[in-house]
């Protein structure tokens, strides 16, 4: 299997030449044309890497709505993981890099889908533990009841959580110090 550059080209689209060599920063390989672009560009700006949408999206009205570019920042401590990931999985790596776009942005979007449903169901888990017991669902309507209707759950929802939160670390303080103790 040759390597290929997965670079963007001027119009939009994956360059596909080959490879000559692997950049660091974007975590993938190139060819030789974008690997001396990637050169002028670090020496004319920032690290922070930016990507413009072909077309602006439309307003009600019909109207292009006016947007600024998105801006990637780059975190270090997660590059590093990241390139950390790649080197001890180098058989995953070239399965990403072989995905076609499409595919890696539907396997993108499919991780949010998953993560705000796991979010969902946390969030019905605890208000549903918050129902079957009369007097703490009365205290938390209580400290919810200047809230706006439509708030009021969400609000529950997320001091259960936090007290939840609150209640494990005392407990794993007390367990720790119990350890400490020889207890």
């Amino acid at each position: 299997m040759k390597a290929i550059c997965w670079a963007y080209t001027e119009d939009g689209l994956i360059c596909r030449q080959p490879a000559t060599g692997f950049d660091q920063q974007r975590g993938f390989t190139v060819c030789a044309t974008h690997s001396a672009s990637r050169e002028q560009q670090t020496q004319n700006q920032s690290s922070v890497m930016t990507r413009t949408r072909p077309s602006a999206p439309s307003s009600a009205g019909g109207n292009a709505a006016p947007t600024d570019p998105p801006t990637f920042r780059n975190n270090p401590e997660v590059d590093a993981k990241i390139d950390s990931y790649i080197q001890e999985n180098p058989k995953y790596w070239a399965y990403v890099q072989g995905m076609p776009r499409d595919r890696l942005e539907r396997t993108v979007v499919l991780n949010e889908v998953r993560e705000l449903d796991r979010q969902q169901r946390l969030r019905e888990g605890v208000l549903k533990q918050i129902n079957r017991n009369p007097d703490l669902k009365r205290a938390y309507d209580l400290l919810v009841k200047d809230l706006p209707e439509e708030q009021r759950e969400g609000a529950i929802a997320q001091i259960a959580r936090q007290a939840k939160r609150a209640v494990a670390r005392t407990l794993g303080q007390q367990q720790t110090r119990g350890q400490s103790m020889g207890v």
